[in-house]
């Protein structure tokens, strides 16, 4: 007799192991601390800034009592609409980059591999050095345009073949559509004085200088991102064991990717149109969200991975621009240098990390 073998599991989320009580407990105490970590940061967001204000002032100013037309200017139409966009933002690279290392079963894979920040860049210098464009509203779209543009070129190109859209084709075609948009980008940007000075300021990363407005045209794309990304949390955790396994579970991973795909393109190319190319929030964070998911004994649950990292992400923006704006007052620091600085260190470690490879 054959000793009987364990009936294959046909539930894709329980390809991480089931949560129980103690798991689903631990995973709800990070999620509170990182709400509570949020939470300060909005406070400290709308408190200080490179205009002085005290903060009794300020708080009277969001109570609906203002002091002044000059505080109630600084608090109602900067720091309010700056740190809600920051928000935003930074919950869509947090929440793209830990979707792109799951898609590509790489811890140091970047939600700029699709080549959607070359896309935004390549069509920012088109629109103000060919079309003259010059507002902030013309060129978002633009923008928006380009990365959605690149990011499919770039799946369409990762597919070719007979075996498909694989993790490393489609981090080979990204590397190629964003080699060969950076050179376009530059060639325009060289011959027109307007698209260069204007890249320069976008291509910084800056949540500085935008409205309200600009995160109410994004909105809707960063939304429906993040709703196809918390709905493939459960399937990514199987795709995490290999496409052969994950087959095996009744997993389509053609279909996954596909969906993974549209989803960084909507959240990445939405916050980079506005935001800029602010590197590092997308890989570091997510990567912090797993060392902390191990440590705590939930292990690489996307289910836990995703929203940890879409509240994360968001304070390590936030602390940025704050940062940016109290080290150079009354002049600023604009948010993606910050985050650079801190960022490139702590990529140095994630490299340097033994079992960097396990996801």
């Amino acid at each position: 007799m054959h000793p009987a073998t364990p009936e294959k599991t046909t539930d894709p989320a329980a390809a991480a192991g089931p949560p129980g009580p103690a798991r689903r407990t631990r995973g709800l105490l990070l999620v509170a601390g990182a709400t509570a970590l949020l939470l300060a940061l909005i406070a400290v967001s709308l408190l200080y800034g490179a205009l002085d204000i005290p903060p009794a002032e300020v708080w009277r100013t969001l109570l609906g009592d203002p002091p002044s037309a000059r505080v109630e200017n600084a608090v109602r139409s900067v720091r309010i609409p700056r740190t809600a966009l920051g928000i935003a933002a930074g919950a869509a690279l947090g929440l793209a980059g830990a979707l792109m290392q799951a898609l590509t079963r790489n811890p140091l894979a970047d939600p700029g591999l699709l080549g959607v920040g070359a896309g935004a860049a390549f069509a920012i210098v088109v629109a103000v050095g060919v079309f003259g464009l010059g507002s902030a509203y013309g060129y978002i779209w633009f923008a928006f345009a380009g990365a959605l543009a690149a990011s499919l070129l770039v799946y369409v190109m990762g597919g070719l073949g007979r075996s498909g859209s694989t993790p490393v084709k489609l981090a080979l075609s990204g590397v190629a559509v964003t080699s060969f948009l950076g050179s376009l980008t530059s060639a325009i940007a060289l011959t027109s004085p307007d698209a260069l000075d204007r890249f320069r300021f976008w291509s910084a990363g800056t949540l500085a200088n935008q409205s309200g407005d600009d995160l109410l045209r994004i909105l809707p794309f960063l939304t429906a991102g993040a709703l196809i990304a918390f709905a493939l949390a459960p399937s990514l955790n199987g795709l995490a064991l290999g496409d052969d396994v994950a087959t095996s579970l009744g997993l389509r991973t053609g279909r996954i990717r596909t969906l993974g795909v549209a989803s960084v393109t909507l959240l990445v190319g939405a916050a980079v149109a506005v935001v800029g190319p602010i590197v590092f929030v997308g890989l570091v964070v997510p990567h912090a969200v797993r060392v902390l998911l191990q440590y705590a004994g939930i292990g690489p649950d996307q289910r836990w991975l995703l929203p940890l990292s879409a509240l994360l992400a968001p304070v390590l923006l936030l602390a940025a621009d704050v940062a940016g704006r109290l080290l150079a007052r009354p002049a600023e620091i604009q948010a993606g240098i910050l985050v650079a600085f801190v960022g490139g260190p702590l990529f140095i470690v994630m490299v340097r990390r033994r079992r960097l490879a396990e996801l």
